[in-house]
């Protein structure tokens, strides 16, 4: 019972914690395998540990998977979870925290937004309360941002799946739209004194350095390019779906046409059996007669709706700098 009250009155999560020495492990790990992943969609991933404090998770440390997401994986599944276990075995000796509170994972842009991902999190969550995935995006790494976001799925996204196949009638009952899938938590990085002291005396000088002249660099037209080509995509497969509803629609108008034409015909029927005297059958269609018409799952329409949101706010992102670069080195160019 006192297990069961605290777990009432866990506090929300709302910040998660990570070590510095943790963003720089899923970096290097992320951009050293992104060369063997520039030309597939496969991605690297790897075991997140930490703390769960009141309405902070705390992510002290990492470690990457053998492997990545593509056959190499498949072929040793079972070597992986044994992995795993003495990893989080060896964390334990040398006294670091073992607790396993998600994963992390590289994407680009928005294509970590798939079927698989919500799997993943349905399984951490038979066994955790609260758990996220960190991701890391590659090609926002690349521009100079922090790459880093951290996601769960949102309680009442996670009610509904499990409850089986997302239909429109499900999603309108419960208020559900695309938007209400995945929940971002806000990031703070956290560093210890040492590492702090450490970080200012290697702090380089305030004078303008080369690396600060590139960072006016204007050439935005490989990520708007390849933005817009996973657009164009998501437009194509959405397309798909919506021609899968479109056929669901025309069943079922079919079949109540069908049943309709039933009706009439037992009720003409009935007519004539009144007239000679007989009793009437039932206008309703027997059991089974009538089968119902699957609906199709809504789960890949909502989340290529996330990803093509995810995309245009890459784009828009992007552009913004583009257009503050530009009137920067407009004004540069008129001083001189």
């Amino acid at each position: 019972m006192a297990a069961k009250d605290a777990k009432q009155t866990k506090l929300p999560l709302k910040v998660v914690q990570l070590e510095g020495q943790v963003v720089l492990k899923i970096a290097k790990h992320c951009r050293e395998s992104d060369a063997s992943l520039r030309d597939s969609e496969a991605t690297v991933t790897g075991q997140l540990l930490g703390l769960d404090v009141g309405s902070t998770l705390e992510i002290t440390d990492c470690f990457p998977y053998p492997g990545n997401a593509g056959e190499e994986e498949q072929e040793a599944v079972g070597e992986g979870e044994s992995y795993q276990l003495e990893m989080m075995r060896c964390m334990r000796e040398v006294n670091a925290d073992n607790n396993t509170v998600g994963w992390y994972q590289s994407t680009i842009s928005g294509s970590f937004q798939v079927v698989e991902i919500i799997e993943t999190f349905v399984s951490y969550m038979e066994s955790l309360d609260r758990c996220v995935c960190i991701v890391y995006d590659i090609t926002a790494a690349a521009g100079g941002a922090l790459g880093l976001k951290a996601i769960r799925l949102s309680e009442a996204f996670v009610e509904a799946y499990r409850e089986g196949s997302l239909t429109i009638e499900k999603i309108r009952a419960k208020g559900l739209s695309w938007r209400d899938m995945f929940v971002e938590i806000p990031i703070t990085v956290h560093n210890s004194t040492m590492a702090a002291a450490l970080a200012a005396e290697i702090a380089p000088s305030s004078a303008a350095t080369t690396l600060d002249c590139e960072r006016l660099n204007l050439g935005v037209a490989p990520l708007l390019e390849k933005n817009l080509e996973y657009l164009n995509d998501c437009l194509d497969d959405l397309m798909v779906e919506q021609g899968k509803l479109s056929m669901h629609q025309n069943q079922l108008r079919r079949q109540q046409q069908a049943i309709a034409q039933f009706k009439m015909q037992r009720r003409q029927e009935n007519m004539a059996r009144r007239a000679a005297g007989e009793e009437p059958l039932s206008e309703e269609p027997p059991e089974g007669m009538f089968k119902p018409v699957a609906e199709p799952n809504q789960l890949d329409n909502m989340l290529l709706s996330n990803q093509m949101a995810s995309y245009c706010q890459h784009i828009n992102s992007a552009t913004q700098q583009a257009l503050s670069k530009l009137t920067l080195m407009e004004g540069l160019q008129n001083a001189f």
